[in-house]
């Protein structure tokens, strides 16, 4: 049984799920609509959901609509602004030839996501809690690495890349998590969900003016694959609406390294699907992550 304490498990272990069918639905429409038209498709075609999502809820709780606090917007905008700039940097960072170790040092977030946390919200870590998220994180770089790609961590490029990245998805977390806990007099559920409608609202309105200014015909592209894309924007808000539970519940750093898990998933997809051997050194590295996440959760 979970208490309200711990519901922050639960809520991350089926958003990473949801975020690992909606990469599968994003990554087959970039093709026909590029990188930033896919990227678009979760923040467009997921906002009309989180309306939804938000009206469920309103009824569900009987909460009233909140009124947010001067300082909503600001945290706000901090999540939803730094999530496009480290995608941004990630889409920069696939044009690098050394990119699976700049992929490396973007799984330095939860640990960012911690040392954040602590400056910014005042999130407090026990000693086991930070060493538990050391251990996830070594674990998952561990397993990102390729043979002959060490030598990558030599070169500033991608060391820069990869950790002004992690640093905005770790400031993106913060600020969600931020804006959440200053919506005033509703549930949890209630602040979480009104938090994912305006980020959404947020990033659509300015992903959308950059491809009107840009890209055009990407927008045309878009509608015009509207039944793909309304699947994979209802697994984005899908996904979205329990990080932000999760946020709501515990401080960012937990469930960015509980999200880890995520790179389990994906392996066992590659050996079960593809039939893809695991090597010792990802076998290591899985291990690794399964002993820091087993740590977070029981500390």
């Amino acid at each position: 049984m979970f208490t309200l304490a711990s519901l922050w498990i639960p809520f991350t272990i089926v958003a990473a799920l949801g975020q690992v069918a909606r990469n599968a639905m994003q990554r087959q429409l970039t093709g026909p609509l590029g990188t930033w038209g896919a990227t678009n498709i979760r923040f467009l075609f997921g906002f009309p959901f989180s309306i939804l999502f938000f009206v469920v809820v309103i009824f569900a709780t009987g909460d009233a609509v909140p009124w947010p606090t001067a300082s909503f917007f600001p945290w706000l905008l901090l999540g939803a602004l730094s999530q496009i700039a480290a995608t941004a940097l990630m889409l920069l960072a696939m044009n690098d030839r050394s990119f699976v170790v700049t992929t490396a040092y973007l799984k330095t977030e939860a640990i960012q996501t911690a040392i954040f946390g602590f400056v910014f919200l005042g999130d407090h870590l026990t000693t086991l809690k930070v060493i538990a998220i050391v251990i996830a994180t070594v674990g998952v770089v561990i397993t990102a690495l390729r043979p002959g790609g060490e030598k990558g961590f030599a070169e500033l490029k991608p060391t820069i890349i990869g950790l002004v990245a992690a640093a905005f998805f770790a400031l993106s977390a913060i600020g969600f998590r931020g804006a959440i806990i200053t919506v005033p007099g509703v549930s949890f559920v209630t602040a979480a969900t009104y938090t994912l409608v305006w980020g959404l609202f947020v990033q659509t309105l300015v992903l959308t003016i950059y491809l009107l200014t840009r890209a055009p015909d990407v927008l045309k592209k878009i509608f015009g694959l509207w039944k793909p894309s309304m699947l994979a924007g209802f697994m984005g808000a899908f996904a979205s609406q329990f990080w932000f539970l999760a946020f709501a519940l515990t401080a960012a750093a937990n469930v960015r390294t509980l999200a880890l898990v995520e790179v389990l998933f994906a392996q066992a997809v590659s050996y079960y699907s593809f039939k893809q051997a695991l090597s010792a050194r990802e076998l290591s590295g899985i291990a690794l992550i399964v002993i820091g996440v087993a740590m977070l959760v029981a500390v």
